[in-house]
């Protein structure tokens, strides 16, 4: 138990190498082996290691929040679909356990996932979202949430500014991971409006922002969407080829523009 909890703290603290050597050695032992199964999985994914990450999917179960991991696999590969079907399994599987702050998380996430492809049900899956954090302690969902708006305006209106204001709530509440996300919104923002030297700079700020290695496929997906070319080996290691991965992401920005064509 104490091997966890000091693996887990490891991770709060963004200190991932040790968290992946500690949770390796509590993953051996005890009551929460599958929650260290859980922790290594989401570990390899933050690495870029979506392979591994999918492996380890079937020996989760419930308690290793099998449905989110696997969700969190699929939309970083722009396939809403799985990553929908995969979130709304884990909402019913929470609701079915009394789960109150699970079945908020896989809503918000369902959310995220339903933003990229679909704006217009997006308004309706992140009212839902507020509507089941109401009256949770879930500060990081809540910001969460506020990044997927931004996502679903994408390529609209004052995205940058609320952004801006967004990223100064996220330094408050101090979760600074969440940064990674609002600069993959605005990435797509920029992307959609054809804004190059903005999309430019998201990208360095993505790419100083993953510098430790997590999080790094988010500057690959900036990539994808602005259809530029990786500036250097292939780091992260997809479940399916970089081609199909790239497409998907670039399909979304052209979909997205043409969406907003049909609405102006």
């Amino acid at each position: 138990m104490a091997l966890y909890y000091r693996a887990k703290a490891h991770k709060d603290l963004s200190q991932n190498d040790a968290s992946r050597t500690g949770m390796q050695v509590a993953d051996a032992e005890g009551r929460l082996a599958v929650k260290a199964r859980r922790s290594l999985a989401n570990l390899a994914r933050l690495a870029g290691d979506f392979p591994t990450a999918l492996s380890a999917v079937p020996t989760l179960g419930w308690k290793g929040r099998h449905h989110r991991v696997l969700g969190d696999i699929h939309w970083s590969h722009a396939d809403t679909a799985a990553a929908i079907n995969a979130f709304e399994a884990g909402r019913a599987e929470a609701e079915q356990h009394g789960a109150a702050g699970e079945r908020a998380m896989m809503q918000v996430r369902l959310a995220l996932a339903v933003s990229f492809a679909d704006p217009d049900r997006a308004d309706d899956e992140l009212a839902l979202a507020h509507q089941l954090l109401d009256g949770l302690d879930q500060r990081s969902n809540t910001l969460l949430a506020q990044v997927v708006a931004l996502i679903k305006d994408a390529g609209t209106g004052n995205v940058t500014d609320r952004a801006e204001s967004l990223r100064s709530d996220i330094e408050a509440a101090g979760l600074p991971f969440l940064h990674r996300f609002v600069e993959l919104a605005l990435a797509l923002h920029h992307a959609v409006r054809g804004e190059d030297q903005d999309l430019a700079a998201t990208i360095g700020r993505l790419r100083t922002l993953t510098a430790t290695g997590d999080f790094a496929y988010f500057t690959d997906i900036a990539h994808f969407r602005g259809g530029l070319p990786l500036p250097g080996p292939l780091t992260t290691r997809w479940t399916r080829s970089e081609d199909d991965v790239r497409s998907a992401w670039r399909g979304f920005v052209q979909a997205r523009q043409q969406h907003l064509l049909a609405g102006s």
